[in-house]
């Protein structure tokens, strides 16, 4: 940690920085960011920089408000927005009480309890989201709702389009910032777009996600264009999903790999399935923590409904990916109902807990949907024991409050602020008249 340190303030002086942000993720997701002077830097290597925690949605309780953000000299990148001009760094931080005690509401510490969890039973945790966001004219929408940039479709190339420029600019600007892409491409809805990061271990991919949302508004705003990571902000188009596929490594060896085993899935692998099926109603007003999560959910358009897994199924909740020969390395599971809003770490850290649940109690995995789950009836559906996901933000939490899994990986403050949060973005949104409401009714009645 010293020589990263070091490495840190040598390159703050060789690179003129002047600068450094400090960034840090309240209990929803949102990003929180303080700018300090390069001197002030090893300062904050050695103390910390105290700041109001009561200001910051969830993360204390008036009382206990004075914490410390320590800069995490591992995350230390230039910010390439920011130019020639006036050098820009970032880094990540971990939050403590004054006595340096990790904050029990910080986000990045309530993954990094997860990831030990795992590492204590042997495992590494590797994901890799694929993550889909809309481009829209502006930020302001008239009665026909947002308008998009473009009108493409999935995998369109759009010669001289905005997503065109606005994708390689992204992906460039990531790579500079030491964040691998993999693939970028147009996807279903019009103005959509999907860019998938590398694998890494979930730690560095939940940094990543937050700096991906940074990075993709600040090309928005420079391309005169506004990204949304908002899940369904059309109606009648696709919702915007963070597809993740995941992995347990045990040192070099995929633990979800056996070689002559269906789909080439251990039963490790099938255990962790089984643990995220089971838990998956449980971990909702997280992984889809928002009234419009559910418009998402219930909208068609590939997102999946109803709790169930298969290989290579789309409509499923989990799906196992083609096996590619000779590759045991890529054995791996996509939960494929998270989506581009959530809180990356604490949706993580929840997906680890439930999947090693499943390991550590052997859970049994059900049947496989071989079958398109959205063309089945409800009644083959009740028959194959494909049980609905919550049909909205307040059926998501009655589940959640009910849960030892989810309350035990939280922790009791981050579990009773998003119950306490969510209930009120519930309510603000069942006491409001719909233009729905008024164009069916007023009228009529």
């Amino acid at each position: 940690m010293d020589k990263q340190r070091d490495f840190v303030l040598r390159t703050i002086e060789e690179r003129g920085v002047k600068f450094v942000r400090l960034w840090f993720t309240d209990v929803i997701g949102t990003l929180k960011s303080v700018a300090i002077a390069p001197a002030e830097v090893e300062g904050a290597f050695g103390e910390g920089l105290g700041f109001d925690g009561s200001a910051i949605e969830g993360l204390t309780r008036s009382y206990e408000s004075d914490l410390l953000a320590h800069p995490d000299p591992t995350t230390f990148q230039i910010l390439p927005w920011r130019g020639e001009i006036d050098p820009t760094a970032r880094m990540f931080c971990d939050i403590t009480t004054p006595d340096g005690q990790p904050a029990v509401a910080d986000p990045r510490h309530v993954l990094k309890r997860s990831l030990a969890k795992a590492a204590d039973a042997g495992f590494t945790f590797y994901t890799h989201p694929e993550i889909e966001f809309y481009l829209l004219k502006s930020s302001s929408f008239g009665p026909d709702g947002p308008e998009p940039v473009d009108s493409a479709g999935y995998f369109d190339n759009v010669p001289g389009g905005t997503a065109h420029d606005f994708r390689r600019r992204s992906v460039r600007m990531l790579e500079d910032l030491g964040i691998s892409v993999e693939f970028s491409h147009h996807e279903g809805g019009p103005g959509q777009n999907e860019i998938d990061l590398r694998y890494a271990d979930a730690l560095a991919t939940a940094d990543n996600i937050m700096t991906f949302r940074t990075v993709i508004k600040e090309v928005a705003i420079e391309q005169g264009v506004y990204a949304t990571f908002m899940p369904k902000p059309m109606t009648g188009k696709p919702g915007s999903g963070m597809h993740t596929h995941m992995s347990l490594f045990e040192g070099d060896v995929n633990a979800f790999y056996e070689e002559g085993a269906q789909y080439q899935l251990s039963k490790v692998g099938r255990h962790f399935i089984a643990g995220l099926l089971r838990h998956a109603n449980e971990m909702s007003a997280v992984t889809n923590q928002f009234v419009n999560s559910y418009k998402r959910m219930w909208g068609g358009d590939e997102a999946p409904s109803f709790n169930c897994w298969g290989h290579n199924n789309r409509s499923a909740l989990v799906r196992v990916p083609m096996y590619k020969p000779n590759k045991g390395q890529s054995s791996r599971v996509e939960y494929r109902g998270l989506d581009s809003a959530a809180n990356p770490y604490l949706a993580y850290a929840l997906l680890l807990a439930a999947g090693l649940k499943g390991i550590e109690e052997e859970y049994e995995l059900p049947l496989e949907a071989e079958d398109n789950v959205w063309s089945l009836t409800d009644a083959e559906r009740r028959a194959l024991g494909y049980a609905p996901l919550p049909a909205s933000l307040d059926h998501a939490l009655e589940f959640m409050e009910e849960s030892e899994l989810v309350a035990e990986t939280l922790g009791e403050q981050v579990f009773n602020y998003v119950l306490l949060n969510k209930r009120r973005e519930w309510q603000e949104y069942r006491s409001q008249v719909t233009d729905y409401e008024l164009k069916s009714n007023l009228e009529m009645l």
